[in-house]
């Protein structure tokens, strides 16, 4: 289903993406409309797929997910057979918050979120014992400087 947004649903997107928790009415009353039209908006790209599940976003440090790492990945397997492995050990790994396949000389590039350097030990570990990787760079982020969900709109 395709949809065209106009600029009160360009609106209604930007107030959910700072707060996807606040009410109807405060959310019309932000764009300049009423709650019914809203409600039905909101419906409307729910329906299209324009909009995910609703989550709520965690404060990792303050649940003790100090350290965070960037794994570049190289590999010199490229069938589907190993991809498919590969996919699954991620999908498998809660510690994985975000992972792309890249072009250029890095294949894969992970964002794995751990208590601390050895809890990332133990996710490395049991990733290579899964699948065969050709070589494996970890980056440790020192300061996260700036971190959104939020689209331009």
């Amino acid at each position: 289903m395709s949809i065209r947004l106009d600029a009160t649903d360009r609106k209604i997107l930007a107030e959910l993406q700072r707060d996807a928790g606040q009410s109807l009415d405060e959310i019309a009353k932000q764009v300049g409309s009423s709650k019914t039209p809203v409600w039905n908006r909101i419906r409307k790209m729910r329906e299209a797929g324009i909009m995910g599940p609703q989550t709520v976003i965690l404060d990792a440090e303050a649940l003790g997910f100090e350290a965070c790492f960037f794994v570049l990945i190289r590999t010199s397997e490229h069938e589907a057979d190993w991809q498919a492995a590969f996919l699954k050990a991620l999908r498998n790994r809660p510690e994985v918050q975000e992972a792309h396949r890249l072009a250029g000389d890095i294949d894969y590039i992970l964002k794995v979120r751990v208590k601390n350097a050895r809890a990332y030990d133990a996710f490395y570990q049991a990733l290579i014992s899964e699948v065969k990787v050709h070589n494996v760079t970890a980056l440790l982020s020192m300061e996260e400087i700036k971190s959104t969900t939020a689209l331009p709109l």
